[in-house]
């Protein structure tokens, strides 16, 4: 098979690589593994550039990493100033419509002066647009002997660049090499455009539009996994349900436009009391509807937020506070082998809030009615009105 098939292989298998990824982090790594390979080197990255900090932030490091090297570093960042060629790149030659070529950096640095630039001989001993001390310090301290940088170029603007390096004594990079690497950046443009469409979906398909917290359905997953952590390792589980007293008289009385104040507002105490316990989940179920969901955090400090909540909650401009319910499986209310149950425990408590007029939250398991309530058969169809029923017992 011919060089050129070999790419065209190459190409192929990047796109697809990054298109079959869930998540940003997968798809930076499909990204730095595919040209990595196609290109035959040893180690790749993938940098963005933070426009506002003047910087370069690392986002994966793959294949060979040295000492120090994290897959996905937190704080790997290089000030874009240091990086003359990416200055000139990103603030001159793209600026002015240059195009957004690939070049090559040695262990050796420059060979032709000062520029870096090619020595005439067709060998690759930097062809970029400027020599980077920093960059070929980097070679050498990581045992590199050269590395290939190709500007990625995302909706018409710079974004950030593709780095693939292979170790001292293997062959240096050539032109072809640097303007393969101009290719498969486009590539990974592509692919990482098509990601940001699929996070912005993803992120509307789990959002309440309104408030801009979590909605149902992403409780309802974050639920299943939650319930599934309790059966393995009992952690403890906690849900609290809140009901927005009054919201329809607003509507009714004030318009819409100030219930929908009404339940920003509310959402934003919620988010504010939810961050009170680490990694809990705030969202708004629908309609005056809301809920916190903790897992880690005992019982007991889940009922303080929540009475913190409910505190808040009283003080809102046109409301009238909420009826609170919180099922935890750290309180003593049977096995919790689903997260339909423990669903229904909490609406059964937010209901006996509701129906007492309670200024607080009702806890079941502290409460001996809710339990009873929570598992008997309703009434009428407007007892507890849902009690979560829609969905099967797992």
């Amino acid at each position: 098979m011919g060089g050129d098939d070999v790419r065209l292989r190459a190409v192929v298998s990047l796109a697809q690589t990054m298109a079959a990824a869930h998540t940003p982090r997968g798809c930076w790594r499909a990204a730095a593994l595919g040209a990595c390979e196609a290109l035959g080197g040893s180690f790749a990255a993938l940098s963005v550039w933070e426009r506002g900090r003047g910087r370069l932030k690392v986002l994966v490091n793959a294949g060979e990493r040295a000492e120090g090297e994290e897959e996905f570093p937190d704080e790997e960042v290089y000030p874009v100033h240091q990086f003359p060629e990416i200055t000139e790149f990103l603030h001159e030659r793209w600026a002015g419509g240059g195009e957004p070529d690939a070049w090559v950096e040695t262990a050796e640095g420059p060979v032709d002066g000062e520029t870096g630039r090619e020595a005439g001989d067709g060998g690759a001993h930097g062809y970029g647009p400027g020599y980077c001390h920093q960059r070929v310090a980097a070679l050498r301290r990581r045992g590199r002997g050269c590395c290939v940088v190709a500007p990625i170029v995302l909706h018409g603007r710079a974004w950030g660049e593709l780095y693939v390096a292979r170790p001292a004594g293997a062959p240096v990079f050539g032109r072809a090499d640097a303007d393969f690497a101009t290719v498969l950046a486009a590539v990974v443009a592509a692919g990482l455009a098509q990601t940001e469409r699929l996070e912005e979906v993803r992120k509307l398909a789990f959002t309440d539009p309104l408030t801009g917290l979590a909605n149902r359905r992403a409780v309802d997953m974050r639920l299943d996994e939650a319930v599934e952590r309790h059966r393995a390792d009992d952690a403890v589980v906690s849900l609290v349900v809140c009901d927005l007293n009054g919201l329809k008289w607003v509507n009714d009385t004030h318009g819409h436009a100030v219930g929908d104040r009404l339940l920003e507002r509310f959402g934003s105490v919620l988010s504010r009391c939810g961050a009170m316990l680490p990694g809990a989940l705030a969202a708004r179920l629908g309609g005056d509807e809301f809920c916190l969901l903790a897992v880690g955090p005992g019982a007991d400090e889940v009922v303080a937020v929540a009475t913190e909540l409910c505190e808040r909650a009283a003080g809102l401009e046109f409301g009238n506070g909420v009826a609170c319910g919180i099922a935890s499986t750290g309180d003593p209310i049977g096995p919790v082998v689903s997260a339909r149950r423990l669903f229904r425990l909490a609406d059964a408590a937010q209901y006996r809030a509701k129906a007492a007029r309670s200024a607080r939250p009702v806890v079941a398991g502290r409460d001996g009615e809710v339990i009873r309530l929570a598992d008997s058969p309703p009434k009428s169809p407007h007892d507890r009105r849902r009690l979560r029923g829609n969905r099967p017992e797992l």
